[in-house]
């Protein structure tokens, strides 16, 4: 069975799109389209199904899937593992991160980084998604965390912390009490700058709720001015709760339908380094911290947080 046809087949599953898994990955549409007939005949099973409206798995596509996912992440730790025992890695995780990553996530993974079988140094980098995303596909970092990462098919995922939203505005009446989205979407936001993740992610969030978002004519340089500004009244702003420096009476949890509006947080790395099996066991010390509620994030009051499920928006690939 070819190694390369169970690739394509992943690419194609995490992009929804058989031209997007292609650039991607790297190779032409129909030589990876051949490669995915091939294995589908060789299973004799068809895993997609094309329409105008998208790609999606057909049943049996659905039932196999996971399955490939699992044979791809045992080689991934095959290789990593071989090449860890024939090129010892460095003694340095180089970590990059998006600037609307907490102080809570970072030092999860400052205590997360003790508990490898070979403790390392944890060297920190902040940049923009677009620079992580490059830097990480160049090799120049190992390992990032952002808002969720497009457009890196044959690296690993994994969701690693949720946090919910706030709106900031000088027009809301002094209250803890949550803002609809709906009712929001009356105001007019200041945004920052276009390749900005919050921005990226604030678009999509009206996008995909089919609402206008009505936008200030000038653009904020960072998460303190976009706060300060909203407090002044310049317009309003929705930031991360753990961003927030100081306590605004407009300051309100974002809810959609009366559930919290949250922004997720992935690790993304490559597996297939000599490090690779390091930054395995470092996501999995990382994701055990969440879930033993090792750090807690900061929170406002809000009178929904017995609901189970948070809107969270696609990540716009800005």
């Amino acid at each position: 069975m070819n190694i390369e046809g169970l690739r394509y087949v992943q690419a194609v599953s995490r992009t929804k799109s058989f031209s997007a898994a292609a650039r991607a990955y790297g190779v032409t549409q129909p030589a990876l389209s051949h490669g995915i007939a091939r294995l589908e005949e060789e299973l004799d099973v068809k895993v997609f199904d094309r329409s105008p409206r998208g790609v999606k798995p057909t049943p049996h596509g659905a039932r196999v899937l996971p399955l490939i996912e699992n044979i791809l992440g045992a080689v991934d730790a095959l290789v990593a593992e071989a090449q860890r025992l024939a090129h010892p890695p460095a003694d340095t995780i180089r970590l990059g991160v998006s600037p609307l990553i907490g102080a809570d996530l970072v030092n999860r993974a400052f205590q997360a980084v003790l508990t490898l079988d070979h403790p390392r140094d944890l060297v920190l980098r902040e940049a923009c998604l677009d620079t992580l995303r490059s830097d990480l596909g160049a090799g120049r970092l190992d390992i990032v965390m952002a808002p969720v990462v497009p457009g890196m098919p044959t690296f690993r995922h994994r969701v690693m912390a949720s946090e919910p939203l706030a709106v900031i505005s000088s027009a809301e009446p002094p209250t803890d009490e949550p803002v609809e989205l709906e009712s929001a979407a009356g105001a007019m936001f200041v945004l920052g700058d276009p390749d900005c993740e919050l921005t990226s992610f604030t678009k999509e969030l009206f996008r995909i709720h089919d609402m206008p978002l009505h936008t200030y004519a000038g653009e904020a340089s960072g998460m303190q001015s976009l706060e300060e500004w909203a407090a002044m009244g310049v317009g309003a702003a929705i930031v991360p709760i753990s961003k927030i420096t100081r306590r605004h009476t407009g300051c309100r949890p974002l809810v959609q339908a009366g559930v919290p509006v949250e922004i997720d947080f992935e690790a993304v790395w490559d597996c297939d380094t000599p490090l690779g099996a390091d930054l395995d066991a470092f996501v999995d010390a990382l994701a055990e911290s969440d879930a033993s509620g090792g750090c807690s994030q900061q929170r406002l009051p809000t009178a929904h947080a017995d609901q189970q499920q948070a809107v969270r928006p696609a990540a716009a690939a800005g």
